[in-house]
């Protein structure tokens, strides 16, 4: 069983990431007052001291806590870390994600250490810092305590002496500048409180309005806890210490793996390092640690597709360096060549999608050493006869691929079900329409397509169409919108209710044949025999014709969409990469 400790953006995060296993958690927050949906955790209210908390692992059999709570509750840190020592309980400390420490801002360790200033300081420390601030009240300088406006912190700032002069409140309404401005103070003192704690919004609007900033520096987490950044790095480290809660564990993209045996062997000539694991910096901003080892000339790193079905799983990737005059990514033996155009690189490129290389540039940029970088494997050509590589023009080996740098397992009845629960959700939300999409890219297209509806209503279906809409028909859902991209709306046109790429290819003759429907001419015609991937006919299809052919796709989704949803309305938008998005009646950009 796993206790988290929470009321935080990270506390969120961390209960989707549970979620996802279907297993019982407990979540606990001082107040109670965080509004947060549970599904297969329980919630807990109320501070805890050692002593409580020793008898509540006991009682409910907690093996793993993961503290997720703000960075500067100091005190639930200390009884975490004094809990985790008496119980042998392994602790996960959910971090934020700080930037590095800016370097004209003054920095404190304690309240104490607070500098003269004259005039008006703006404190956005939290109720809880009032106690520490009085004291350096004087008639040269007025501060104003910036706290939630609610019952509880109000009462609490009165308590310790702040009358209602010297209090103002967040609102929700106004950025920071407009605050600042409104206020006018001459300092503002803050907590490095990491990314989501909106600590950047308020450094970077103080710089510019020339407002000095006091930043008062993060505790130090105890070295006992094992620090995460993210959600990906949270569900490897409970696979790891706690491997029976997520019945199917996640597993790592060759990307990630390039990335890492990459940073290695630069360590190695560039430090003079050999570590047996290294940071890497995926997409999302967050950092994991990768496991890695060495050869006489290069770093690797052995793939782990954990249960996600992969031919690639347990490949080694290897990653060799060498001086250069600017920064060069190649590809070695295994690794294919492009020779079609459609793809993020040129023809004679190596296969190394645009996310890898991102990730490459993004984690080896600290070095400052301007360097040439080839990526191999060795069983790549022999490995890619068995993927779509030789179809899709992708000759001599695999492509090095991934979007987030994680492979997330799932089966397909899970991943169904937790559909069902997303669409249950959205429905009692009361939401007049449900809209499915395929990602989060697709999603944030849609969002401004339909600014009114809540969060709530916006359920991913993955590639499960078909088995989306019929639980939208089940359930008894009045209206729906499909959003889909071309690669998947031309895969549902043909028939297809699953788009995975494992399981269907986007068929030639059939997108030939809806070319000729929307009265597309020979050279057309010709351009797209020759595509590799479907996004292709974006650029193909010229605008006046463009919106005719979005028709006939959505016509033909229509015709397989429609009878699994009888009592329902069904509306489908095509999106193209741009965010552009086509009706059946029109098209309009987002």
């Amino acid at each position: 069983m796993i206790l988290v400790f929470g009321g935080t953006t990270e506390g969120r995060k961390a209960v989707a990431t549970l979620e996802q296993a279907g297993n019982t958690f407990y979540y606990s927050t001082k107040t109670g007052e965080q509004d947060i949906t549970l599904h297969h955790g329980i919630k807990v209210d109320g501070a805890m001291d050692s002593q409580k908390m020793m008898r509540f692992c006991k009682q409910q059999g907690i093996r793993l806590i993961v503290d997720a709570a703000h960075p500067f509750a100091q005190e639930l840190h200390r009884t975490v870390e004094e809990v985790s020592k008496l119980t042998d309980t392994p602790v996960v400390r959910f971090e934020r994600i700080f930037p590095p420490r800016h370097p004209k801002a003054v920095w404190i360790a304690t309240y104490d250490e607070l500098p003269h200033i004259k005039g008006t300081l703006l404190a956005t420390t939290g109720v809880q810092s009032i106690a520490h601030l009085k004291k350096f009240e004087s008639p040269s300088l007025n501060i104003i305590y910036r706290i939630l406006n609610r019952e509880s912190s109000i009462r609490l700032a009165h308590r310790q002496g702040a009358d209602e002069q010297h209090l103002c409140f967040y609102k929700e309404e106004e950025d920071e500048k407009e605050t600042l401005r409104r206020i006018q103070p001459d300092a503002i003192l803050m907590k490095e409180s990491g990314l989501s704690g909106g600590y950047m919004r308020k450094l970077e609007a103080a710089t510019e309005l020339g407002i000095k900033p006091i930043i008062l520096k993060r505790p130090e987490t105890p070295p006992s806890f094992h620090c995460v950044n993210g959600e990906h790095g949270l569900r490897r480290m409970v696979e790891r210490l706690l491997p029976e809660f997520f019945p199917l564990h996640s597993g790592l993209t060759t990307g990630t793996c390039a990335t890492a045996a990459a940073v290695a062997q630069a360590m190695r000539m560039l430090e003079g390092k050999e570590p047996e694991s290294v940071p890497v910096m995926l997409p999302d901003g967050e950092t994991i640690m990768v496991d890695v080892k060495y050869a006489d000339t290069y770093a690797y790193v052995k793939k782990e597709s954990g249960d996600d079905p992969d031919v690639t799983n347990g490949i080694e990737v290897r990653a060799s360096i060498e001086p250069s005059e600017k920064f060069e990514i190649c590809g070695g033996t295994g690794v294919g060549t492009i020779t079609l155009p459609g793809f993020d690189a040129p023809p004679g490129s190596p296969a190394i999608n645009r996310g890898p290389r991102m990730m490459l540039e993004q984690n080896l940029k600290r070095f400052s050493t301007p360097m040439r970088v080839t990526i191999s494997v060795p069983e790549g050509e022999e490995i890619a006869k068995r993927t779509f590589n030789p179809r899709l023009g992708i000759t001599g080996g695999i492509s090095i691929i991934g979007v987030s740098g994680i492979i997330q397992p799932y089966s397909e009845e899970a991943f169904v079900e937790s559909i069902r629960k997303c669409m249950v959700v959205a429905q009692q939300s009361g939401t007049e329409r449900v809209v499915i999409n395929s990602g989060a890219k697709s999603e944030n297209y849609l969002r401004k397509s339909y600014p009114q509806l809540p969060r709530q209503a916006f359920v991913e279906y993955g590639n499960y169409i078909g088995e989306t809409i019929k639980i939208a028909g089940e359930l008894g859902i009045k209206k729906l919108t499909l959003g889909i991209m071309m690669g998947k709306a031309v895969k549902l046109a043909a028939g297809n209710l699953d788009t995975h790429s494992r399981k269907t290819t986007f068929d030639i003759q059939f997108i030939l044949s809806m070319l000729e429907e929307a009265g597309c001419g020979g050279e057309i015609m010709e351009q797209a025999r020759h595509i590799t991937l479907a996004r292709e006919l974006w650029n193909i299809i010229p605008n006046p014709i463009l919106q005719s052919f979005c028709e006939v796709v959505i016509r033909h989704c229509m015709e397989h969409c429609a009878p699994l949803m009888p009592q329902g309305e069904i509306t489908i938008l095509m999106i193209d990469d741009k965010g552009n998005i086509y009706s059946k009646e029109s098209s309009f950009v987002c």
